[in-house]
Formats: C-alpha cells, sequence, structure tokens
C-alpha cells in the first residue's frame, strides 16, 4: 500500500533525536536503529571512520496518522553539510517502480540534484529537489 513519510537529516544526533521522539509520542520504532556498518560498502566509497560507522544509516518511527518520521545522519566525511533546507525530505512509497518513475519524472522536471530511482540493496529508490526547492524521495523497499 502507498505511504508518505517524512525524512530527516541530522549531524550526528539521531539516535538521540528520535529516542526522544518514541518517548515524545510513545511508539516503538518500525526496525531497529541500521547503522552504516549494518550496510554493504558501496563501490567507489571512502572507508568509514570508526565513529562513523556508528552513526544511523536509517531508522523509522510511526507517530501520528498513519505518517512515520525517517531519519539518518549525514556524514561530513562522505561530503554531506546539513544546512538549512537540506534537513528533511519528503519520502514517497508508491505502490509500483512505474509510478515511482512518473512522480519522479513529474517533480523532478525544472529541479535539481535528480538520481533517477533505480535499485539498490534494500529497494528501489531515487530522490530529486523540484523546482521549488522541495525534496523527495522515492522509495520502494524490498520488505514492504
Amino acid at each position: 500500500m502507498a505511504s508518505v513519510s517524512i525524512y530527516l537529516n541530522f549531524q550526528g544526533n539521531t539516535e538521540e533525536a528520535f529516542n526522544h521522539y518514541k518517548k515524545v509520542f510513545g511508539t516503538e520504532f518500525s526496525n531497529p536503529f541500521m547503522r552504516f556498518k549494518d550496510a554493504p560498502t558501496q563501490p567507489g566509497a571512502p572507508p568509514l571512520s570508526e565513529a562513523d560507522k556508528n552513526k544511523i544509516a536509517h531508522v523509522a518511527l510511526p507517530i501520528l496518522a498513519g505518517i512515520q518520521l525517517m531519519g539518518t545522519d549525514m556524514l561530513e566525511s562522505m561530503g554531506h553539510k546539513l544546512v538549512e533546507g537540506n534537513n528533511f525530505t519528503i519520502n514517497l512509497s508508491p505502490d509500483s517502480k512505474e509510478e515511482a518513475d512518473k512522480l519522479y519524472k513529474e517533480l523532478s522536471e525544472g529541479g535539481a540534484d535528480g538520481v533517477p530511482p533505480h535499485d539498490e540493496f534494500w529497494g528501489y529508490w531515487g530522490t530529486c529537489k523540484d523546482r521549488f526547492g522541495i525534496r523527495w524521495m522515492f522509495n520502494i523497499t524490498k520488505w514492504s
């Protein structure tokens, strides 16, 4: 079933933030924290420091009305820099790759920073910034 979530980016304190949100909303994580050391190494990616390996690659927490907050730590060692405006993304989880491709095509038109949806180890994923400066993610996980 298609869903929408809000993806939050943090500069190293995702775990602290999400433990706080868990307490505030009184809910449980959808899955355990996924740390960068738990993900396969991507070809051409620089090696991570021990500190970065323990940072959060992904977490999901249901909050209200079926909405999930998701989050990750942005790693400066990977060239990521948190600035106001890139600290959130609207995550769309459509029912099919075709729908993800259509949404990407229409939302990325006139925009920037696009990564067309493609297969990743966890599923089908892509991202873009639309012409109004809003970041969108397209994500169909294998375990959905």
